[in-house]
């Protein structure tokens, strides 16, 4: 019978959030793939389990996959961790998933600890509709279309840049700042982006940053939708008059002439 993988979440912090079936799991598994043996070692101590490790990181993903999907198909149990939270959130293991989905392969996954959405339940903003981002880009164009998203963003942000970051953020913007979540010094920080950008713009907090954004403002009527002014201003550059074809744009695109009229003559 052909063995199965199991991805296991660990703590992203406190030790004592990890579940029962991840610890079962490791006890049961014939081996147990992990971002770092020396930090899934520490957790394995803290609840006696003893198991075999092998490493499973970014630098061997390839490799390392082809071997344990051999070994599954020989019959063993794998269990998949990374050092803290979901693998394959942000983290190693997509290619050890896709590998065992190609092969028919059993995957089971563990629910348990993330960080993304214990900074999206903590941080008190909207969360009916959430993207998460991985880590925020560096470019300033992928970071302002990003932002432009209308649900509320959940994303990874290195402490050294969180200060630009939230300056590059609408300054009336609800944001939040959870830092070194269930750790002994777990802080989350609310406040406009405006307020924590000056908080953070004295120094970089200590610690994993996980950083949560508010939907960005709904336009108001009188603002008129940005590609339906792009596309006035075009058919003025060619030679229309501004009005009728602010008239013409606002038929096609459902937009107030008046609002298209006014945002054009006014730049």
């Amino acid at each position: 019978m052909p063995g199965r993988l199991v991805v296991c979440p660990t703590p992203i912090g406190n030790l004592e959030d990890v579940t029962l079936r991840t610890l079962s799991a490791l006890r049961e598994a014939d081996v147990v793939a992990c971002e770092d043996t020396r930090r899934t070692r520490v957790l394995l101590d803290r609840f006696g389990v003893k198991a075999r490790l092998v490493s499973y990181h970014e630098h061997n993903e390839e490799k390392r996959a082809r071997e344990l999907v051999g070994r599954m198909q020989e019959g063993e149990t794998v269990a998949l961790v990374s050092d803290a939270g979901m693998p394959l959130v942000s983290d190693p293991g997509y290619v050890l998933v896709r590998e065992c989905v190609a092969a028919g392969l059993a995957v089971e996954v563990l629910p348990g600890p993330s960080s993304v959405v214990t900074a999206l339940v903590a941080s008190g903003l909207p969360s009916a509709r959430w993207r998460f981002a991985g880590f925020l880009p560096r470019k300033a164009g992928e970071l302002r279309e990003l932002l432009a998203d209308p649900d509320t963003l959940v994303a990874f942000e290195s402490p050294r840049r969180l200060g630009a970051t939230l300056a590059a953020i609408e300054p009336e913007r609800q944001v939040a700042v959870c830092r070194e979540l269930t750790k002994v010094h777990e802080e989350i920080v609310r406040g406009t982006a405006a307020e924590l950008a000056a908080r953070y713009a004295e120094g970089p907090p200590k610690g994993e940053v996980v950083l949560v954004v508010a939907p960005p403002a709904s336009p108001s009527s009188d603002s008129p939708d940005p590609k339906a002014l792009a596309a006035l201003q075009q058919l003025v550059d060619a030679g229309a008059h501004p009005r009728k074809a602010a008239t013409v744009v606002a038929s096609l695109t459902g937009t107030s002439a008046n609002a298209l009229y006014r945002a054009l003559t006014s730049e």
